[in-house]
C-alpha cells in the first residue's frame, strides 16, 4: 500500500503520539552524573568551561549527592583532585585520599546512590599521566599493581563500582583480582574499554587538573581513526572480568557504541564528555542553538545507538527537562 492510504505523518499528530510510538526512550534512571571532589571545606566553585559544575569539598558534595539522588538520578561518578601531588600519585590509593573521603561520606548520609569511583592516576601524579613514567615513557607493568591498590582502597571506602579509565593494558583482570582477593567479589568494574585520545577532553582537563606535563596519552588511549581495535579492547575486556563497558567520547563515536552493542551482551556505557557539553552550553548562551533540545537529541543519539547507560553532565537537567515533558 501506498499513498493516500499509507500516512507516515499520522503517528506524528501531537506529542502524545509521537511519544506512544517512539522507538528509543530516554530515562533518568539511564544516567550517572560526574562530580569533582576537592580539599577544604564549604568549597562550591564552578568550573568555569563547564557550566553548571562546580569542584566541590566533600561536605558541599555530599549536600549535591542528596539533590542527585532526589531527581532520581540513580549514580555518581566521582574524580578527585588530591591535597598534593607526587611521581606515584599516591593519593589516588591512600585510605584517606580525597576520594575515598567522598565515598564513605556519601554512604555515612545514607544516600540512595550507586557511587562509581574513576581509578587512574593522572589527577595524583605530577606529570599528569596516567602511571607510571620512566624514561619519558608510561610504563604499562609497574602502573597495574597501583591500580589495583586505587580500586581495592575505593571499595574498602564503600565504592559499588570502580572504572578504571587508564587504558592500561591487563588493567582489569589486575582490578578483578586484586578485589577478588580483599573479598569484594561484589564490586563491580565498569571499564572505560575503548577510550579515545580525543580532542573532546578540554574542559575535564580544567576540572580535574590533569593535564599532562609533557607530550600527551596517544601511546595508550586509542586513534579516534579505528573501530576495529575498540571492537578487541572490549573483548580484552570482558575476557578480563569487566561488568559494564564503556566507550568514550560518545557523540563523535556512534558508530562504534552502535557496532559494540551488535557484538557484545554486556551492559554498555557510553559518556557524553566535557567539550561535547561545553560546545552546547557555548552555543546556548549565545543563542545559537536551543539548549534543551539539543542536548535530549545528543543523549536520544547515544540511547539509539546501544548505550544503556550514559555518563554526563546533563543529568540533573535532563531529570528536570524529562519531568516538564512528561
Amino acid at each position: 500500500m501506498a499513498f493516500p492510504t499509507v500516512r507516515a505523518r499520522r503517528l506524528r499528530t501531537s506529542g502524545l503520539l509521537r511519544g506512544l510510538v517512539a522507538e528509543t526512550q530516554l530515562s533518568v534512571a539511564d544516567l550517572v552524573y560526574p562530580l569533582f571532589v576537592v580539599p577544604g571545606t564549604g568549597v562550591r566553585e564552578e568550573i568555569e568551561s563547564m557550566p553548571g559544575n562546580f569542584h566541590l569539598s566533600v561536605d558541599a558534595l555530599v549536600e549535591e549527592a542528596k539533590r542527585v539522588s532526589e531527581l532520581g538520578i540513580p549514580a555518581v561518578l566521582l574524580f578527585g583532585i588530591p591535597e598534593a601531588k607526587d611521581e606515584v600519585g599516591s593519593g589516588a590509593y591512600a585510605p584517606d585520599g580525597i576520594v575515598q573521603r567522598a565515598v564513605r561520606a556519601i554512604k555515612t548520609a545514607g544516600i540512595s546512590l550507586l557511587v562509581v569511583c574513576d581509578v587512574c592516576l593522572c589527577e595524583y601524579t605530577s606529570h599528569g599521566h596516567c602511571g607510571i613514567v620512566r624514561d619519558g615513557t608510561v610504563e604499562n607493568d609497574a602502573t597495574l599493581e597501583l591500580l589495583a591498590k586505587t580500586a581495592v582502597s575505593q571499595a574498602a571506602a564503600g565504592a559499588d563500582i570502580v572504572a578504571p579509565s587508564d587504558m592500561m593494558d591487563g588493567r582489569v583482570a589486575a582490578l578483578r583480582s586484586a578485589l577478588d582477593a580483599e573479598g569484594k567479589h561484589e564490586v563491580a568494574i565498569m571499564s572505560y574499554a575503548a577510550k579515545y585520545a580525543s580532542a573532546f577532553y578540554g574542559p575535564f582537563r580544567e576540572a580535574a587538573d590533569s593535564t599532562p606535563q609533557f607530550g600527551d596519552r596517544r601511546a595508550y588511549q586509542m586513534d579516534p581513526s579505528n573501530v576495529r581495535e575498540a571492537l578487541k579492547e572490549i573483548e580484552l575486556d570482558v575476557e578480563e572480568g569487566a561488568d559494564i563497558v564503556m566507550i568514550k567520547p560518545a557523540l563523535a563515536y556512534l558508530d562504534v557504541i552502535a557496532k559494540a552493542r551488535e557484538a557484545f551482551n554486556v551492559p554498555l556505557a557510553c559518556y557524553n564528555v566535557s567539550g561535547e557539553y561545553a560546545m552546547v552550553k557555548a552555543a546556548a548562551r549565545a543563542g545559537w542553538v536551543e539548549e534543551r533540545r539539543i542536548a535530549l537529541e545528543m543523549l536520544t543519539a547515544m540511547k539509539r545507538a546501544g548505550a544503556d547507560i550514559i555518563i554526563t553532565y546533563f543529568a540533573k537537567d535532563v531529570s528536570d527537562w524529562l519531568s516538564c515533558r512528561e
